[in-house]
């Protein structure tokens, strides 16, 4: 005979359950997990199938444990298309021993033997049993630490009980009424998604099964109890301590000291109601991380693609062309490990070609918006991956960048974008000048400034880059500029010419200090720092430039991005040029 038991986390289930389930809570809360309850399934061996491999680590893992045979879908599941992930493929079933104690002596018992418990990862051991609870809510109307509303007598009694001379201590009405129901929009969603078989299926997490010995079973409770305990001898209020996995199967005098000891002391005391029982432990695909089911997923040898760029709630992927045969499932799996977080999964099919900076994304896994929203430093910025370009990988040097300003500082930002550095830079110095040649980019732009309430701290400019740095010196701005930044690394080093002779129209005596300068580039060369600085020179027509060079990361094998710091020379802002005149 089989008892099922149940792996949930700390919130109540919305079905019914049957009368010998357990529920265990992990240790790590995993995101709104419910877990099915099914019948163990004839299963299939595999752990032969790897005996010849190396060893393997210990704890769960999919190459472990039997494959069930039959299907843990739920029966109005459709057929599955050629793309779709056959979750219930990834379902395992590992056999371990376990002790049924009685509740009260359940911590004490597993502080003393927690060496010998199992140790997996999100999967705790401590099981909580509900036979008591079934037949307390019967009888009582509740069952304690269940989370149920008293029955009406069982209500009227405590407020009895807990009557003094300030009246009713605990009132219900007079509790709603002085604040707010905790978390009234989490158990409505729970209870939409515990009633639909969809929601059930999509948060199913682990099963464990107790096999009981046909033997030990005690009388016919159904008269008392119902037709749920037909044949079962009842225990009480119990508890499960799972064993760690190396006792499976295993009898008492195999297990160790510290178990024995605890078995010797009950049979001393004559009180003896401890158990040693055989469970059925089933993992299913919610259990396993991302990368373990990419690594069963993908032919052997290939690499796993584990990372991605966040976007909002855009997973933005690089698959390499060995990926793309398998780019749905990937993608998917991601959906999947990532929720919900993560509501859309994109592919760049192509590089930056246009001079707008956009990506060719391709949609692969959940809704197709590509509008979004990205909180940086603080501050939100709305976001058409589709239109815009954006990159979240630059978030650290962005902050690095910010931290060098000062609240005397005048910025101009030559490709902003949709501000990611501009309004950011607006909430530590005095006035900002941002300009994009992508008209949506300064769309976005204009829309985040108001959304983060800076738009008396920027001005914003939608032109080509160089002509905004010329008609910008041009201006009776020029002199209050300290600091610009370029952050085009494809070109930038090639538009640093329109530096050249920005003061020519004005006295070389003058005593202003010039502009510091951060232009970032890339570079393929064995030595990426001096081919940035040579670039530098040959687009400033100036050989003595002091430049602060660093990387600020490998963006590809062999290609680095740098960013390069400078003060602009006197020698190239006051150069003499009519061309400069003509052209403004």
């Amino acid at each position: 005979m089989v008892a099922k038991f149940l792996l949930k986390p700390y919130h109540r289930l919305s079905f019914p359950l049957s009368p010998s389930t357990f529920r265990l809570t992990p240790h790590s809360k995993p995101s709104s997990v419910l877990f099915t309850i099914t019948s163990r399934a004839a299963a299939t061996d595999i752990t032969q199938l790897h005996a010849a491999a190396a060893p393997l680590p210990y704890g769960p893992s999919l190459q472990k444990g039997t494959i069930p045979s039959q299907s843990f879908k739920d029966s109005d599941q459709e057929e599955a298309c050629e793309d779709a992930l056959d979750e219930a493929s990834f379902a395992r079933v590992f056999r371990i021993s376990a002790l049924r104690v009685p509740a009260k002596d359940c911590f004490a018992l597993e502080s003393r033997l927690r060496g010998h418990l199992l140790n997996w990862p999100r999967v705790c051991n401590v099981a909580r049993g509900e036979e008591c609870e079934k037949l307390g809510r019967r009888i009582y109307g509740r069952a304690e630490g269940d989370g149920e509303r008293l029955s009406g007598v069982l209500y009227r009694e405590r407020l009895a009980e807990t009557f003094n001379s300030r009246g009713f201590v605990n009132f219900r009405n007079l509790a709603k009424i002085s604040r707010p129901k905790r978390g009234k929009k989490r158990e409505v969603n729970e209870k939409r998604d515990g009633n639909r078989e969809g929601g059930v299926k999509r948060n199913k997490f682990a099963v464990v099964e107790v096999i009981e010995d046909e033997e030990r079973e005690g009388e016919d409770l159904r008269g008392l109890l119902g037709d749920e305990f037909k044949g079962r001898r009842w225990r009480g209020s119990t508890r499960l301590l799972l064993l760690d996995d190396r006792y499976a199967e295993k009898c008492l005098e195999d297990l160790p000291e510290a178990v024995k000891a605890v078995f010797k002391e009950g049979e001393r005391d004559g009180t003896s109601s401890i158990e040693l029982v055989s469970c059925i432990l089933t993992l299913f695909y919610d259990y396993w991380s991302m990368n373990e089911i990419l690594e069963a997923l993908l032919p052997k040898g290939m690499i796993v693609p584990s990372s991605f760029e966040t976007v909002g709630h855009i997973a933005h992927l690089n698959l390499r062309e060995e990926h793309l045969p398998y780019k749905k499932l990937i993608a998917k799996v991601v959906l999947d490990k990532n929720k919900p977080k993560i509501q859309t999964v994109v592919n760049k099919i192509d590089m930056i070609h246009n001079d707008y900076r956009t990506m060719q994304l391709e949609v692969l896994a959940g809704n197709h918006s590509l509008v979004t929203t990205v909180v940086e430093n603080g501050l939100r910025f709305s976001v058409d991956l589709a239109t815009v370009y954006w990159n979240s990988r630059l978030a650290t040097e962005r902050q690095r960048l910010l931290s060098g300003f000062t609240r005397n500082d005048v910025i101009c930002d030559v490709f902003c974008g949709v501000g990611p550095i501009a309004i950011s830079a607006a909430k530590i110095v005095k006035r900002v000048y941002a300009n994009d040649l992508n008209p949506q980019a300064v769309e976005y732009l204009e829309k985040n400034i108001v959304l983060n309430k800076l738009d008396r701290k920027i001005q914003v400019f939608n032109m080509d880059g160089r002509r905004f740095i010329k008609s910008l010196f041009a201006s009776e701005k020029a002199l209050s500029i300290t600091q610009v930044v370029m952050n085009l690394p494809n070109d930038a080093a090639e538009y640093l010419d329109a530096f050249r002779g920005i003061y020519g129209d004005k006295p070389k005596g003058m005593m202003h200090a010039l502009p510091v300068i951060h232009v970032y580039g890339f570079s393929k060369a064995g030595d990426p720092e001096f081919d940035f600085h040579e670039r530098i020179r040959i687009a400033l027509s100036e050989v003595a430039v002091q430049v602060e060079m660093r990387r600020v990361r490998l963006v590809a094998p062999g290609k680095w991005m740098l960013c390069a710091m400078f003060t602009l020379p006197r020698i190239v802002a006051f150069a003499r040029t009519t061309a400069f005149k003509d052209q403004i």
